[in-house]
């Protein structure tokens, strides 16, 4: 679904642990085969069954410190004392290209993207889960953590949904399906914004000479 006629968005979607932001993503992937993922840069070491460029782009602390400087780096951030963040090269590259790039990140990294020079293609997404009880269920239900990190999810929980209203679009997952239609219906509308269509100052233009003609 690549359309050369316009810039591609930098589509951010965040929410506390457990609202279903990853399944989201998913299927939004599948909707738009175009739609590409952005993968994040981390000093830490890869895991077993990690592939470097696939799951993160692994490289050192001077490295990634340099990128920093040289403003090569859309948002970063240090986290259980190593770095992470989303190189600025391969995203410019993509929207640049008609493609749009999606985001997993938290309303820290969100801020820094919408305060770059790339922040006027950005579409921000904020989930928030239909009760602090189901959040907690769909934690306990997906099996994926002990109950001391279900815990400290739950307790981080709070400061991510705080941020809410610093989004440009926030959506209540109470029905997976619903929610999925509505993230579409804004994509959808946001790729035709004026600032996403470059094509359209020559096409004003051209108008505008045909009607000197005619006068």
């Amino acid at each position: 679904m690549t359309a050369p006629n316009r810039r591609g968005l930098l589509i951010i979607l965040s929410s506390p642990s457990g609202a279903g932001k990853s399944t989201l993503a998913g299927r939004l992937r599948q909707w738009d085969n175009d739609l590409a993922f952005s993968v994040s840069a981390t000093t830490r070491a890869p895991r077993p069954g990690e592939v470097d460029g696939e799951h993160y782009r692994f490289i050192p602390e001077a490295t990634f410190k340099a990128h920093v400087a040289d403003g090569e780096m859309l948002e970063h951030a240090h986290v259980f004392g190593n770095f992470y963040g989303s190189p600025k090269g391969p995203v410019s590259k993509a929207i640049e290209s008609g493609c749009d790039v999606l985001f997993d990140i938290d309303w820290q990294g969100a801020q820094q993207i919408r305060n770059s020079d790339l922040g006027q293609h950005t579409l921000s997404i904020f989930i928030l889960p239909p009760s602090i009880t189901e959040l907690h269920r769909r934690l306990v239900n997906r099996a994926q953590d002990s109950a001391d990190v279900i815990d400290k999810r739950m307790r981080k929980s709070w400061d991510e949904i705080s941020r809410w209203d610093s989004y440009d679009y926030v959506l209540v997952n109470d029905d997976l399906d619903e929610t999925e239609a509505q993230l579409k219906t804004i994509i959808s509308a946001t790729r035709l914004r004026r600032e996403q269509q470059p094509q359209l100052n020559d096409h004003v233009r051209t108008l505008q000479t045909q009607f000197e003609e005619l006068t």
